[in-house]
């Protein structure tokens, strides 16, 4: 069967968005690496001045202090206590505990991630899941509901073009390849479900898509970029200051050639008349004298002030950018210095999180061709992003469980036990529960201190 010219004219609309999107892909793949180039920042730099340049690489920073709070413990269903058993294996089985932190990576480097969702051929009772790079990958959304109407993937490519793609409607997936310029269908799969099995998640997503930009979303790194950008500079400009005025400069009036030969009457190299400990000159009334060092301190003012700046714009302490505090800082003051960084990974997570549950929400509609109600609701349960020390966290969930607040299910969650391990902890009680020796000594305890009153 051939692709329709709805479904044809779809396809290349949104390779060709894809496409447009690749240069800026590429650029903010370059500033997470710290690869950039100084030319982007417009300076003339001869090529071999080019040995100079340091990059102070804080889009990584930036990106890392937040994704290393994001670390999913699993899923549940409205009113449950715990995670659910069977939506945790369905996530697991996939390996999408290493996947989806890849894909929160990608969401903060790029503005976005996907999910798919698809049949296993090997397993049909565990839906494919896995996440998809936004340069391969991209969704349409319906104006009026918001739900994602197309998606496509492009994949494979051969001399910059790729070969291989996949278009995914509300009730077909369709697989092309590309034959002479042209995209070929070579098979589809009519499932009928009703939904794109593509689920975005985007980083800083807005309402509408602001008029410079080409996608939804926002990088986590674009507010550092333009201070990473000066400090490149001022950096750069120090390397060539060390060479140049950082140490006394000196100079000689009235020496001849010959005052800079060696015993045998050679030339003197370059360095070795520099750094030479004794000048012997020929000419008595030579005169010798010496530039002061330049002052290096304005260089360090600036990149601290940039470092200040790019923690106020990222959210991340001034810390992580090598910038030392003047004071021993306490526990408590360390995570009131942390606060606003484990508050954005909290959005993260409530967006990120929401994303996953309707990854589930598909994932059980292929298997079970429906879903029901209380599946709308499924919620991605996460561990604590803030950093307290192990003592610390359970010291307060005991004296929760103390106060009664918490059951000790509920403290187990907090604890950031996953699915797994609280259902095996449930067993354990109660097989203690049940051991007639436990018993036995419990119901002695019991008599004698009825006897002793």
């Amino acid at each position: 069967m051939a692709l329709s010219s709805e479904e044809r004219d779809t396809f290349e609309r949104l390779t060709k968005e894809l496409e447009d999107a690749q240069h800026k892909f590429e650029l903010a793949d370059r500033y997470y690496d710290g690869a950039q180039r100084l030319e982007q920042m417009g300076l003339a730099i001869p090529e071999h001045l080019m040995k100079f340049t340091v990059i102070a690489n804080w889009c990584q920073i930036a990106v890392d202090a937040i994704h290393e709070r994001l670390k999913r413990k699993g899923f549940r269903f409205p009113g449950q206590e715990s995670g659910d058993d069977e939506l945790w294996r369905l996530w697991t089985a996939n390996q999408m505990q290493t996947k989806a932190r890849l894909g929160d990576l990608d969401a903060l480097i790029f503005s976005r991630s996907y999910n798919c969702v698809g049949t296993n051929e090997k397993n049909p009772n565990l839906p494919l899941i896995t996440t998809e790079s936004p340069r391969e990958m991209i969704t349409e959304r319906n104006p009026r509901t918001g739900a994602v109407s197309a998606a496509a993937k492009v994949y494979e490519v051969v001399n910059g073009q790729p070969t291989r793609g996949t278009l995914y409607l509300p009730h077909t997936t369709i697989w092309l390849t590309r034959d002479d310029g042209q995209w070929q269908e070579d098979a589809r799969d009519d499932h009928g479900l009703g939904v794109v099995p593509v689920v975005p998640k985007f980083n800083r997503r807005r309402l509408t898509v602001p008029s410079h930009r080409t996608l939804q979303g926002q990088s986590q790194m674009e507010p550092v970029i333009p201070l990473v950008d000066s400090a490149a500079r001022s950096l750069t400009n120090a390397q060539v200051a060390q060479e140049t005025h950082a140490v006394p400069q000196r100079g000689v009036m009235g020496a001849a050639k010959g005052d800079f030969v060696d015993a045998n009457g050679k030339p003197l190299p370059v360095w070795e008349a520099y750094f030479g400990a004794v000048w012997a000159l020929q000419n008595k009334d030579a005169k010798t004298f010496q530039f002061d060092a330049s002052e290096m301190s304005n260089f360090e003012r600036m990149i601290n002030l940039y470092a200040r700046l790019a923690s106020g714009v990222s959210a991340v302490p001034a810390a992580y950018f090598g910038l030392a505090a003047d004071d021993a800082a306490s526990a408590d003051a360390i995570r009131s210095r942390e606060s606003r960084t484990n508050k954005v990974s909290e959005l993260k997570q409530e967006d990120f999180g929401e994303s996953d549950a309707e990854t589930l929400r598909i994932a059980l509609l292929f298997r079970d061709r429906r879903v029901g109600s209380d599946a709308d609701r499924i919620e991605t349960l996460w561990y604590d992003p803030a950093t307290p020390t192990k003592a610390q966290h359970a010291d307060a969930v005991v004296k929760l469980v103390q106060a009664k607040i918490l059951p000790i299910k509920g403290a187990w969650e907090e604890l950031g036990y996953g699915a797994e391990k609280m259902r095996r902890y449930a067993q354990f009680m109660r097989e203690q529960s049940a051991d007639p020796t436990l018993e036995q000594i419990a119901r002695d305890l019991n008599s004698d201190a009825a006897g002793s009153q």
